[in-house]
Formats: structure tokens, sequence, C-alpha cells
């Protein structure tokens, strides 16, 4: 499809800076193509009462850590250039992909100390090699700390790699740390939030709980190439950039036994999202599974053991709104986006949300 189908007006004053407060009170839109009134307006702590006992939300409990890297570059010796590198997939004990500015000026083999405030216990800096140089900025650096010594360095210097949109308007803080982490991130790993997670309260899972409402857990550790803009005219020359998850065989066992009592799926996140349809096979049944996923889903792709689906609302020409248009349904997202921006939702990761019901084929 063509990708300029899938673009939309967005005021910049939609755009929101911070969350909610407290989480669970932003604005909800119930997006179901199938019912004859497709859109209503809430709130996110009513979402029990469009779920049913013996539902199961799947959260991804994947945690951000602080990937934004600040640093000079050095070759041959000689004092270098100042460049950033935002880490977005870990490729081994000490080896990260990472997009990098400015990546033109970067070459492989030169050597990059990141951190210079002399907060570090590894004095004051952390240092890498540029092992490989790939399209769009993107390089593997192979640093000099491995395993759990380099985690350490990485939370020692890093800083919370803000999406662009925020970024552009304010400076990471503090208050960024505990904001942009759901409350139940476990799995160090991610690089952007699963934002739709970032909605919930424990009074929110207190509320679903008394409903009946069981939870269940998978990780996707979410690449700083879900920020990336799609640059292809047509949606079949775009390319995703990979991103690792896990599906324990017990989250399988759990979701497959609610499929099989009659219970639905809904995904918090189109990276739960994402992963689920990984692990599914044609007949919906959810395997365990393990790897990377690039998974590009746009309308015409059949889902296979998602039924329902809680996001945020996304940028224009982006894989995400491709994403929801392919689950409720080109028009009707289309209809559901403009009617979010002239009743003055709030968008991106710190804004509302919506609830997707699948279009029915």
């Amino acid at each position: 499809m063509r990708v300029d189908l899938f673009d939309f007006d967005l005021p910049d004053e939609r755009i929101a800076l911070r969350p909610a407060e407290p989480r669970d009170s932003a604005r909800l839109l119930v997006v179901d193509p199938n019912a004859g009134s497709v859109l209503s307006d809430h709130r996110v702590s009513d979402l029990a009462s469009f779920l049913r006992a013996g539902d199961a939300l799947v959260f991804n409990d994947t945690k951000v850590i602080p990937a934004q890297l600040e640093g000079i570059r050095h070759r041959d010796g000689a004092g270098g250039q100042q460049v950033s590198a935002t880490l977005h997939m870990r490729v081994g004990p000490s080896r990260w992909k990472a997009f990098a500015k400015p990546g033109k000026r970067i070459k492989e083999g030169d050597r990059i100390s990141f951190g210079h405030s002399g907060e570090s216990c590894f004095l004051g800096s952390l240092d890498a090699t540029v092992e490989e140089k790939g399209e769009a900025g993107e390089v593997t650096l192979a640093f000099d700390l491995s395993g759990p010594a380099l985690d350490e360095a990485i939370a020692a210097v890093g800083h919370i790699p803000l999406p662009p949109y925020i970024a552009a308007k304010r400076p990471e803080d503090e208050r960024d740390r505990a904001d942009y982490q759901t409350i139940y991130a476990r799995e160090d790993g991610a690089v952007a939030a699963p934002t739709a997670g970032l909605h919930f309260t424990p009074g929110l899972f207190e509320a679903l709980d008394r409903a009946g409402i069981e939870r269940d857990f998978v990780t996707l550790h979410v690449g700083a190439g879900t920020f990336l803009p799609v640059k292809a005219d047509d949606t079949a020359d775009h390319k995703m950039h990979l991103e690792t998850g896990t599906v324990s065989a017990e989250a399988a066992a759990r979701l497959n036994a609610v499929k099989a009592r009659g219970g639905r799926i809904i995904c918090v996140g189109t990276t739960s999202l994402r992963l689920i349809e990984s692990a599914a096979e044609e007949s919906g049944e959810i395997k365990p599974w393990a790897g990377a996923t690039g998974i590009f889903i746009t309308p015409g792709y059949r889902f296979k053991a998602v039924d329902m689906l809680m996001t945020n609302f996304h940028l224009p020409r982006s894989t995400l709104f491709m994403l929801v248009s392919a689950f409720s349904g080109f028009e009707t997202m289309h209809a559901a986006y403009n009617h979010a921006i002239s009743t003055g939702y709030r968008f991106y990761s710190y804004g509302d949300a919506s609830l997707l019901f699948r279009k029915d084929t």
C-alpha cells in the first residue's frame, strides 16, 4: 500500500510532554468496528467495564535502560568529535547495535569514549570500538566491558532516550526515570517504553483482579527503530528493524487455556501484539518463542491470536498506525484519529489511549 495513505495532520499542541496524573486518569477512546456506535469516549480507569471475566491482558514487562550515550570519537590516536549513540539491540555480552550521530563521519575501527561527567565508577567513561557500520547511521559497538559490568556502566553514564518528539521540546529529567517506565517493568533491555502500559496503576490492577481479568507477561525489548520514519513510498519496500523477545512456555500455556475456555486475549501495546502474533501458529495456538522479530503488520494481515488491543495514538505514516489500521480497519482508524484530534486527545508516548476491537473478517 502507498505510505501516504497513512498520513494525517496532527496539531503540535496535541503532543503530550508529560503523562496524565494519576496515570489511569488518561482518556480512553474505545473503537469497535463491529458495533453500531463505533467510537465512544471513556477513561483508562474504566477499562474493566469493557472486559469479561476470563479474559487475559498481555503485558510487555521489558524495562527501559538509559540507552542514550554521549561521547567523543577518536581515530588514529587523535582527539575527536562529539557523537551520540542510541543503543537499540543487544547482540552479545559486550556488543550492541546502535544508531549513531553524526553517522556519516563514523568509520569502522573508530574508538568512542562515552560519558565524561565523572559519575561512572569506570573512570568516568565507557569505551567502545565501532565494529561494523550499517545503513542509516546504524553501527555495531564492541564495548571494552561485558555482561553485568557493561550494564552497570551504561546505567552510570547513559540517559533515558526520550522519543524525539518530546526531546525536541524539553530535556530529559529525573521525573522521566519514573514516568517513562511501567510499574511492572522487570526485564532490562528496552530503549523505548511499551507506552500503553504506562497507564496502569496498582488501583487499576486491583479493579481488573476484582473483575476476574487474568494478567500475563511476555518480553519484547523495544528498539529505537520504533521511532524511525517510513521513508519508502510503498509499504512493500519498508524494512523493519529487529527486536528481541520471549514468550515463555508458561505464558503460552496460560494464553492457550484462555482461548480454549472462550476468553479473549487483549494485548497491552503493539509490542506485546507483535510478539504474540510472531509466536502464534496459523491455527491460533501460541507456541513458546524466543528470538528476534521483524514482523510488519499492514492492512490485509490476518490476525491469528489477538482479539483486542490497548494502545496509544501513533505518528502519521508510522508502522504502528499501519498496524492499528490492519487491526480495526483502515477507514475506522482514520475516523478514530480524526475524532481524537478534534476532541482534544493527547498523542504519543505520554498521551491518551485507545481500546481497539479486532474487525470481523
